[in-house]
């Protein structure tokens, strides 16, 4: 009976170890804060967006310090509490396939403390996409430039894609989106853009489905201003451009074209590059040894596949309104190095800007292709409308 009575003491006494363990945790769970904060991505998630996907909020209470960092290198991560310190999140994009720790405090109305922490991984490159475009942020384009969109993966999911990318002008001008393939896809209104028009792209893209696996990591938002309408006429037959501004002619510029044997494209081209100065290998476009010049001035791209209209020093000025010489770029008459503003090329040149449109007629060669360079103004519109996914 004495043994029964001490292990019925010994366990369920006054003075038990659960007793005392409960009123600990009555008198921590009274002290605790009320604060509650709440941060996403929750701890150890995978394939994190890189844009918006970060973020710390508190709900009765207010943070008072958070702390984003790589776990590999202790790299910080730049961040701002808002005004209210009632929400936090990073200062710009994250990295991808990169994994990051997330550590908050924060303070009820009673000064209680709280904490939580989150670790979690960006998505990898492989698991996502994102969009090159052109033209540049801020930039002042001509009226025949496109906005050209890369992605760095093919998309199978394009009318997702697309409806996630708006384009707009402040001409009122309709836009419409135009596939090439699976990583291409061009804006553009029926006709050229309004001169002095601002063109709007908006990329809603983070997490967006581009195909199986894959999804986006950008949101951003571009505005490029639309400048002067620039048209130059170049004529096969008679060996001459028109320069046309404003509707306006202002200059009649004698040119060399491609020879009967190595003709140029016909078509309106859109320049989408221009180089002081740039090399042209013969080799890199098919045509053999039969070329390399190192210096070519005044050099503006219309094609992927190498039609330039481009500065010439090293043939007879006689050929510039006579003859059909080049092996499919538009020569004007130039000198080496390009350093007399008083030529031809140099004049062009000075005078354009990338976006600006030449147009070629009466060659013995077919239209340029649409996808050749910016050069979709050649699809009639009809067919550049049947190619939106929406």
């Amino acid at each position: 009976m004495v043994g029964g009575a001490l292990l019925l003491t010994a366990c369920g006494g006054s003075g038990s170890a659960e007793s005392k363990t409960a009123a600990v945790d009555a008198a921590a769970a009274k002290d605790a804060s009320t604060a509650k904060i709440a941060i996403s991505p929750k701890d150890k998630a995978t394939n994190v967006g890189i844009n918006n996907d970060a973020k710390v909020a508190v709900s009765d209470g207010t943070l008072t310090k958070v702390s984003m960092a790589e776990v590999n290198g202790g790299k910080t991560v730049p961040g701002k509490i808002s005004a209210d310190g009632k929400s936090w999140k990073p200062d710009g994009q994250l990295a991808r396939a990169t994994a990051y720790k997330i550590t908050a405090a924060a303070k009820d109305a009673d000064n209680r403390p709280a904490t939580a922490n989150s670790t979690f991984t960006t998505v990898s490159q492989a698991n996502s996409f994102i969009a090159y475009y052109t033209p540049d942020d801020s930039s002042t384009v001509g009226v025949g430039m496109p906005v050209s969109i890369n992605f760095d993966k093919a998309i199978t999911d394009k009318k997702d894609v697309q409806s996630h990318i708006k384009v707009s002008s402040s001409s009122g001008q309709q836009v419409v989106g135009h596939w090439f393939g699976d990583q291409r896809l061009d804006f553009r209104p029926q006709d050229y853009w309004k001169a002095g028009s601002t063109v709007t792209l908006k990329l809603d893209l983070d997490n967006v489905r581009g195909a199986k696996g894959i999804s986006g990591v950008q949101n951003k938002t571009v505005t490029f201003k639309v400048g002067h309408s620039q048209v130059s006429t170049v004529d096969v037959n008679t060996q001459t451009m028109t320069v046309v501004r404003d509707g306006k002619t202002i200059k009649s510029i004698p040119v060399s074209t491609g020879s009967p044997e190595h003709t140029t494209y016909n078509g309106q081209m859109v320049i989408s590059e221009k180089f002081e100065t740039t090399r042209m290998d013969g080799k890199t476009v098919g045509f053999g040894g039969e070329y390399d010049i190192p210096d070519v001035p005044h050099a503006m791209r219309l094609s992927n596949s190498g039609t330039f209209i481009h500065g010439n020093y090293w043939s007879d000025k006689s050929i510039f309104g006579s003859s059909a010489t080049s092996h499919g770029c538009i020569g004007l008459d130039d000198v080496r190095g390009g350093g007399d503003p008083g030529t031809d090329a140099s004049w062009f040149y000075n005078h354009s800007q990338v976006g600006d449109l030449v147009v070629v007629k009466n060659s013995h060669d077919s239209t340029i292709a649409p996808d050749n360079g910016l050069n979709g103004w050649n699809m009639p519109w009809s067919n550049w409308k049947a190619g939106s996914a929406l």
